[in-house]
């Protein structure tokens, strides 16, 4: 056998025995008649001794083998003189006795090391390499553990794992799809799933009542750190349910997993309207593990002579607790900030509260202090505090103040990754207006079903309607979004014609879905968890790649297979593709 033991298990209670290790060699040190080895595998590291006065042509073996090759050793179990207390197999060595090279290793192109000295690409292009790494590999074996998590809980409560299609049929709505020619059906292409939304649908019109898969799907959209172009969802859908069983079922699943995984509790999680979101945060998806929630000025300041307040559409700041000592400096680097092109901010007006509790800011030429010890109440501002506000057109200002919290939370160390504060905002509007095709759009998708309340307004006043709609946020990240859905044919017929489709494209593109609903649908609602968000959010990161095993870089390439390529001619036209040559 190759090993006897792997090389994170052996301690103390195995000295005296002789045991076979496999491994990679991590490094090796040399002290005259003396050599030592770090082995590793999955499980941990091993250190093996080498002794010129036990066995010298063992030590001149090993010594001849370079770091990242693949050995088999045998040898006895003793205990260390010099214990390492940061290894779990830090209290005993391996005194070598014989050594075999399984599998001899070119000098890697980067260190193999925690703190390594390779860079991104360089990485990404040796993967398998970069997988050896322990803080690589431990993300993975957390993102299967929560995978496993996952499935115990949902298959408990009587979810069924269905695969869905991956070739099927492409749609205009939502993101850019990747698409794969047929060769049987020359001409023709299929798509791959931007999600198996209307699948799941159809597993509840053919009564299979609670479904689910961890399932693939693919974007062609433009990436950023938590997006790649083919990700991970675990999607959901249960029949005859209202919101509030969606909401108890999935609140359960997460409690379980971080019960599971960390060994936390969370309470009963917390519900927020869209409106509340926006108006509080700024955005639709807050981070709650602390305050600075955001503060209206406009009906204190709309008769002062401040032009910059005078013209706002909203003038609207944040409450930075025990920030008053913020220098001028300080304050400089936050007006920058909110000034950058992406914010595109005017400037920052500031208001500091200094130790005898008067106020002073940045435009006491236009506030005198008793106006502004009206802020300070309205703030709730004490000794101190730093007041900070903006103003303009409002989508604008509540997006640059909300950066700006979060930015502001990141340098005051607020946003510990180890403290879990999840929210349900619910209540999204059901539309959208897409100024520049002068057309609604889906909040969601075209399958969310609107309010009961607010069906009576849909014909008078479409983007009054909300969406029975609900999205689970994490840490200030979207982590799952789902809704109620449409289950009638008429109320489907109504939501494509006030997204702009004809009968005929609707027909076109969803017909099949409308032919099911005429064969009794019930009602039915479900919910898609972003899972390799989820993982990386639980390992204590916003950044998804390293939490999957092979990803993309920016470009949506991958650099160790070279991946997109071009295909030979003989493939293209047994494809029935004619590539037009580039001028």
């Amino acid at each position: 056998m190759y090993r006897t033991h792997t090389c994170g298990e052996l301690g103390l209670s195995e000295v005296g025995q002789t045991i076979t290790l496999s491994g990679w060699i991590q490094r090796r040190r040399d002290f005259g008649s003396l050599s030592f080895i770090d082995l590793r595998d999955r499980y941990g590291i091993t250190q093996l001794a080498f002794n010129e006065g036990v066995d010298a042509q063992v030590l001149t073996e090993a010594r001849l083998i370079n770091r990242e090759s693949v050995i088999q050793i045998e040898g006895v179990v003793v205990e260390r003189e010099k214990k390492n207390k940061v290894l779990e197999t830090g209290e005993i060595e391996i005194r070598v006795t014989s050594i075999k090279t399984l599998s001899s290793a070119k000098t890697p192109p980067f260190t193999i090391e925690e703190n390594t000295d390779g860079g991104d690409d360089l990485r990404m292009k040796y993967r398998y390499l970069d997988l050896r790494r322990k803080s690589v590999r431990e993300k993975l074996l957390l993102r299967n553990k929560i995978s496993m998590s996952v499935r115990t809980y949902l298959n408990s409560n009587g979810f069924a794992d269905i695969e869905t299609p991956y070739l099927i049929k492409s749609t205009p709505e939502g993101a850019r799809d990747f698409v794969v020619p047929s060769r049987v059906n020359r001409g023709q292409f299929y798509a791959l799933p931007q999600s198996p939304q209307t699948f799941k649908q159809l597993l509840m019109i053919g009564g299979l009542d609670k479904y689910y898969q961890i399932v693939r799907c693919f974007r062609d959209e433009d990436l950023r750190a938590d997006r790649q172009p083919e990700f991970t969802q675990i999607d959901c859908e249960m029949s005859f349910i209202d919101q509030e069983d969606i909401l108890n079922v999935f609140e359960g699943l997460l409690r379980h997993v971080i019960r599971e995984v960390h060994s936390k509790e969370i309470g009963s999680i917390p519900k927020m309207t869209y409106k509340t979101a926006m108006k509080k945060y700024g955005n639709d998806k807050p981070d709650i593990r602390f305050n600075m929630t955001f503060v209206e000025l406009n009906e204190e300041v709309k008769d002062s002579d401040f032009p910059v307040f005078k013209n706002a559409e909203l003038v609207v700041g944040i409450n930075a607790k025990g920030c008053s000592n913020y220098s001028r400096k300080e304050l400089d680097v936050l007006t920058s900030f909110v000034k950058q092109p992406q914010l595109g901010m005017s400037g920052l007006v500031w208001m500091k509260v200094d130790e005898t509790g008067i106020p002073n800011s940045s435009v006491n030429k236009f506030f005198n202090e008793e106006e502004l010890k009206k802020w300070m109440t309205i703030f709730n501002a004490e000794k101190g505090d730093l007041v900070l506000v903006l103003a303009g057109e409002k989508a604008k200002t509540q997006k640059a103040l909300s950066e700006l919290r979060m930015y502001l939370a990141e340098s005051l160390g607020l946003r510990n990754p180890m403290e879990f504060a999840p929210l349900w905002v619910v209540d999204f509007p059901l539309l959208e207006r897409d100024e520049d095709n002068n057309r609604w759009v889906a909040m969601h998708h075209p399958f969310t079903s609107p309010k009961t309340e607010d069906l009576k307004i849909i014909d008078s006043d479409p983007g009054a309607v909300r969406a029975n709609a609900y999205d689970l946020v994490l840490n200030g990240n979207e982590i799952g979004g789902g809704s109620i859905r449409i289950h009638e044919k008429k109320l489907q017929s109504k939501m494509f014609d006030l997204l702009g489709f004809t009968e005929s494209e609707a027909n076109e593109q969803f017909g099949f879905l409308m032919n099911a609903f005429e064969y009794g649908a019930p009602p039915h609602g479900g919910i898609a968890f972003g899972f390799d968000r989820l993982v990386a959010i639980m390992g204590g990161d916003e950044v998804i790649r390293d939490y999957i095993a092979f990803p993309k870089n920016n470009s949506a390439r991958d650099v160790m297979i070279e991946a997109p390529s071009e295909i030979s001619t003989d493939q293209l036209e047994t494809l029935s593709i004619n590539v037009i040559p580039e001028d």
